[in-house]
């Protein structure tokens, strides 16, 4: 198999056909290659329409999941039935262009990149998603040490050395993005345009996003725990400052009311070396949490 094509399936019942029928006008380049739809269990019937393209088009594979696990999740089970040299990871709703795929497939093959991204020229996306966007794309810089000038898109080609590494991530909570850096830097970028979405709304919402940040954060950076031991060391390092204002204030006005200096000083001492104390046992917590966890990444019910 030259290419496998992975798209998570959510809400998109009213999209398939047509994104199904552009893809094989578009990968013709390779003489072989295979589609993988995951429906991520789907309120619509989604489902439904994948079994009904599978027996019109028999380069599908169709994955349905027992519930929803979310989007990278979702990616993750395509990838695990991949079995294509190159893997190309993409949207359903047709705001990325199949078109692309080939200069993906090229620039990779080409120029013997590990994984490559589709940067896009111009963002189809409401206002509030393009700034969280941008967040995202500064909390990657600090957490996962993403490349600067690298955007991190969910259109994207790989290897088969990449994919089969992604796959031994067997973790609950995946970020796909977090796991290629922490595999490869070998990473290449192609400029594209970004469509309007074929038909519908977008499933992003700002919930989701600020899911997406909390992975990023937990599962792939110790950061937010160290940054507790960092606060508990500025406040215990504030409050022995406060303490001696407090006792020079004692000394100078003499109109402290009695106990309130203590009181003030224990308080915001203690409760800085509790924190201090938690962000340390926080990271040795936190990194057996990374390793140990085996909640289920995702569960299929049916495959076709």
């Amino acid at each position: 198999m030259k290419l496998s094509i992975c798209v998570p399936v959510y809400r998109s019942e009213t999209i398939l056909e047509k994104f199904v029928e552009t893809i094989k006008k578009k990968v013709s380049f390779v003489d072989s290659y295979e589609l993988i739809l995951v429906n991520d269990c789907s309120p619509d019937e989604s489902w439904t329409k994948i079994v009904e393209l599978k027996q019109k088009y028999d380069f599908i594979v169709g994955v349905n999941l027992i519930k929803n696990f979310s989007q990278h999740n979702a990616v993750m089970a395509a990838l695990n039935e991949a079995s294509g040299d190159i893997i190309i990871t993409m949207d359903d709703d047709l705001q990325h262009n199949p078109a692309d795929i080939i200069k993906l497939y090229n620039k990779l093959v080409d120029e013997k990149y590990d994984v490559c991204y589709a940067k896009f020229l111009n963002r189809e996306h409401k206002s509030w998603k393009i700034l969280g966007s941008k967040f995202n794309d500064m909390v990657a810089n600090l957490l996962v040490k993403k490349p600067k000038d690298l955007y991190l898109s969910p259109f994207r080609a790989m290897t088969k050395q990449v994919r089969d590494l992604l796959i031994g991530y067997d973790g609950p909570y995946p970020y796909v993005d977090g796991l290629i850096l922490s595999i490869t830097n070998n990473i290449g970028v192609v400029e594209v345009e970004h469509n309007k979405r074929f038909e519908g709304e977008g499933n992003y919402n700002f919930i989701k996003s600020v899911s997406l940040w909390t992975k990023m954060a937990t599962g792939f950076s110790v950061l937010p725990l160290r940054f507790a031991t960092y606060l508990g060391i500025f406040i215990s390092l504030s409050s022995f400052l406060l303490l001696i204002i407090f006792i020079l204030q004692k000394f100078i006005y003499d109109a402290m009311p009695n106990g309130w200096t203590s009181i003030v000083v224990l308080i915001l001492f203690f409760g800085g070396v509790q924190l201090f104390t938690i962000g340390i046992i926080g990271e040795y917590v936190g990194r057996t949490y990374l390793n140990m966890n085996k909640k289920a990444q995702f569960i299929v019910r049916e495959k076709i």
